[in-house]
């Protein structure tokens, strides 16, 4: 059971089935274990088994012998403040976009560093696996001492004060902005954070709640973010936003109501990050457009490429010290927010940009229109092995400028490029494309997607 909870990244499962109250506790118990610290921050979202979950997790965290310092319900990005500004391992429980009978946790050293199953999530599920195996509830796993307490700890001031320390300005001009929280933790960091800039926020489902009573909170299916589109239109915003369950990540949507694929706003906040610090590294993930790592370029900053996933980027900024990093799944990373992702401080950003520059966003954007992307295409296939062996075998012939097995199969070609990769979540192939024309783009999806559906 265990081994289907515990995946690249994090733990994700259904609540009372796959993850359950005893596990958590376990877990809590198998994290102390490993990482032997004293103190560990937990922060949990609004879904209804988050709360009991976390308070479970505390009570092995604390059998263990550590602190448990609980900054309750709170986004993602808290998180990793705390880790990085208290300098303490830490936990987050949320599933993120997930439906509201999931749950999860994801983990981290102190200082945010992230932990992925090659990097200890596997030694974590494997002393939870043995700890299950003790029929004592007191049962410690290496543990002699005393038990630890839990700390009540209100993190969120010094958060909203940190979120706005990345406006270059100091201040905004007077902003109208649509948010779409999807009734997930934006809709309480959103006011704490905005409230004393000079922006007028247009709230859509800021009420917490984890059943996700309007729509899911996967702003990455374009279908989820028809109310933000019809909200900024009406309301005759200067854009608007859409965040994840735990926000994480964050989409845009332009004053016309226009969806902004993620490379377009990663390629903008590089270049007005690199105008004022020339000569820095930004990490990219290999399904970015083809733009970014040219945007980069082009203001004096060198480009690194990634594989997908935010503890490679993470790692790999810290390597090379990167001041930003961004997926094509709209996850912004930032220097100087301990290099982790934070969809409130993404969105802070671009609101800088738009105050500061003022023209509309769509106008900001048309320096970066150069390419045609397909959106991430999903596809069940039974033998993904065999899928991909098929693929290079035939594009191989075709004489590519370059082939790549960093995460999948990239091949680049003169005017086009794609990638193949296993999903690192899911039991699905992901397809991603670029293209120097719309038509070429059509042509080449149409083209993949017949040899790997069959």
């Amino acid at each position: 059971m265990l081994s289907e909870i515990f995946k690249a990244y994090d733990v994700r499962g259904i609540y009372g089935k796959s993850l359950t109250d005893e596990i958590a506790y376990r877990i809590g118990k198998a994290f102390v274990s490993f990482l032997k610290c004293k103190d560990v921050v937990v922060g949990y979202d609004m879904r209804t088994s988050s709360p009991k979950l976390a308070a479970y997790f505390m009570k092995g965290a604390n059998e263990q012998g550590a602190n448990a310092i609980d900054i309750g319900m709170v986004s993602t990005d808290v998180v990793y403040f705390a880790s990085g500004s208290m300098k303490k391992a830490a936990v987050m429980f949320t599933a993120s976009h997930n439906p509201g009978n999931y749950n999860g946790i994801k983990f981290c050293r102190k200082g945010a560093v992230p932990i992925n199953y090659d990097t200890g999530l596997k030694n974590i599920m494997l002393i939870t696996e043995k700890s299950a195996h003790k029929n004592k509830p007191g049962y410690k796993t290496n543990f002699i001492g005393k038990y630890g307490k839990i700390i009540k700890k209100n993190i969120l001031g010094e958060y909203a004060k940190h979120s706005r320390r990345f406006i270059s300005s100091g201040k905004l001009r007077k902003l109208k902005i649509a948010a779409d929280a999807g009734n997930g933790m934006a809709g309480k960091m959103i006011p704490l954070v905005y409230k004393s800039l000079n922006a007028e926020i247009v709230p859509l489902y800021f009420e917490l709640d984890g059943a996700f009573p309007n729509h899911p909170a996967d702003p990455s299916k374009y279908e989820n973010l028809k109310d933000l589109q019809n909200a900024v239109m009406r309301e005759k915003c200067d854009f608007g936003m859409a965040f994840d369950g735990d926000a994480d990540r964050i989409f845009f949507v332009d004053e016309k109501g226009s969806i902004i694929n993620s490379s377009l706003i990663s390629a903008m906040i590089a270049k007005h990050i690199l105008l004022r610090h020339k000569n820095e590294k930004v990490v990219y993930n290999l399904i970015c457009s083809r733009i970014v790592p040219e945007t980069v370029k082009k203001y004096h900053g060198k480009a690194v490429i990634e594989r997908v996933g935010h503890s490679y980027m993470k790692d790999t900024m810290g390597k090379t010290k990167a001041i930003f990093g961004c997926e094509h799944s709209a996850h912004y990373y930032f220097r100087g927010n301990y290099r982790a992702d934070s969809g409130i401080i993404a969105s802070v950003i671009v609101a800088d940009i738009v105050s500061r520059e003022k023209m509309p966003l769509s106008a900001l954007l048309k320096e970066f229109e150069k390419y045609y992307k397909i959106e991430e295409t999903n596809f069940e296939v039974k033998d993904k092995q065999k899928a991909l062996e098929s693929i290079e075998q035939h594009y191989k012939k075709l004489k590519p400028k370059s082939v790549s097995k960093l995460d999948g199969i990239t091949f680049d070609f003169e005017n086009w490029w794609f990638n193949v990769r296993q999903s690192n979540t899911e039991p699905l192939l992901r397809l991603n494309l670029e293209a120097d024309s719309e038509n070429l783009m059509n042509r080449k999806k149409k083209e993949l997607v017949e040899m790997i559906a069959g």
